[in-house]
């Protein structure tokens, strides 16, 4: 029989299980300023949002109207699954009530929506994905969902919403909600990368793990294969690298927010590049790309387009894309070589051939 804990053992424990997530916002900026008061209440309606759609998820072979597509298209060109409307709505529902927010931007709406009752007091914009990865919905795989939080600034109904056209330096807070065997959520306000784990029993998200830190080499490599012979050559080489190499392990789900939730625990790297179809990739700079960014860089990790950190990217438009690299600083870094030396060698090229050129 294991022996009990000892009494510092003990009150460790019971202090970790008393920490909510609220509660944990508070003590990370020591203070119960107004700003400080905000972003706890913000992280605790993000968390009520991730509850519903988490019991609605638990349910959904059960209930009609869940599953399968609703047979539109989205802003994005993509068919609705079911799942993606209701999870938008849940966002829309509880932030309507907060007072919080003035304006939600999601990848599922062409335009942010405003809450005019709450600009007056709501200075901070929500931006969201409210569920990645939707094609695992009909077959009981991971899903899950990203935010950001962003100051708002400018025109309160400015429906250009060119404030959010700057890059995710600008992001005061970013995490994901994870739908899996338990009900996980990751954030991050700036100083480091803490997850909660949903208690049933108590209705809450109590602190699983603080300052997780990503391994700065890890053996996973995370992509879509098949999408192999529509990437640029430096891809292709480096998953011939890997492919060659000893020690790596492929892993990809198709819902993204597991993928990365996998990588930031045990390292590695996650690749989304773009294609012949979609050069300028498919990843939602807004709504996918910057808010993990965002949480991996402050876990000490990096993500990049393969020539820029995807911190610095300044977005065109609000629903513009991106190819992604992100995971561990050492996997990041070795993709990066590959787009390095194929540009070196393609500069080298025309070189010469300028240099055959009758002048």
């Amino acid at each position: 029989m294991a022996d009990a804990l000892q009494p510092e053992a003990q009150e460790y424990a019971l202090e970790r299980d008393c920490t909510t997530l609220s509660r944990h916002v508070l003590q990370q900026l020591q203070s119960f300023s107004a700003e400080a008061q905000d972003l706890s209440a913000l992280m605790n309606r993000i968390a009520l949002a991730g509850k519903i759609i988490a019991r609605r998820l638990s349910r959904a072979g059960l209930m009609e109207g869940v599953l399968g597509f609703t047979g539109d298209i989205n802003v994005q060109g993509e068919s609705v699954k079911k799942l993606d409307v209701y999870a938008n709505d849940v966002f829309i529902s509880v932030f309507k009530q907060s007072g919080l927010v003035c304006r939600l931007a999601s990848e599922e709406m062409e335009k942010p929506y405003y809450i005019p009752e709450n600009c007056p007091v709501g200075r901070y914009t929500l931006l969201y994905d409210p569920i990645d990865g939707s094609s695992n919905t009909d077959i009981n795989m991971s899903l899950g969902s990203i935010f950001a939080i962003r100051q708002q600034e400018g025109n309160d109904t400015d429906d250009s919403a060119s404030d959010l056209l700057r890059n995710g330096r600008k992001q005061i807070a970013a995490g994901y909600i994870l739908y899996g065997p338990s009900t996980m959520l990751v954030y991050s306000i700036g100083k480091g990368v803490h997850s909660f784990t949903l208690d049933p029993s108590l209705g809450e998200f109590i602190l699983s793990e603080e300052n997780i830190q990503t391994p700065k080499h890890g053996s996973i490599y995370s992509v879509n294969e098949g999408n192999f012979w529509q990437w640029d050559e430096s891809f292709r080489e480096y998953i011939r690298y890997v492919h060659r190499s000893e020690g790596y392990t492929a892993r990809y789900s198709g819902a993204m927010v597991g993928d990365i939730h996998r990588i930031l625990i045990q390292g590695g790297v996650f690749l989304y590049p773009g294609t012949v179809e979609k050069p300028e990739g498919k990843i939602r700079l807004l709504y996918e790309s910057a808010p993990l960014a965002f949480l991996i860089e402050q876990a000490g990790g990096r993500a990049s387009t393969g020539t820029e950190e995807i911190l610095d990217v300044v977005p065109e438009k609000l629903h513009q894309r991106t190819s992604l690299i992100i995971g561990s600083k050492d996997d990041v870094a070795l993709v990066e070589s590959f787009i390095q030396k194929q540009a070196a060698e393609q500069s080298e090229k025309m070189k010469r051939a300028q240099a055959r050129v009758p002048q």
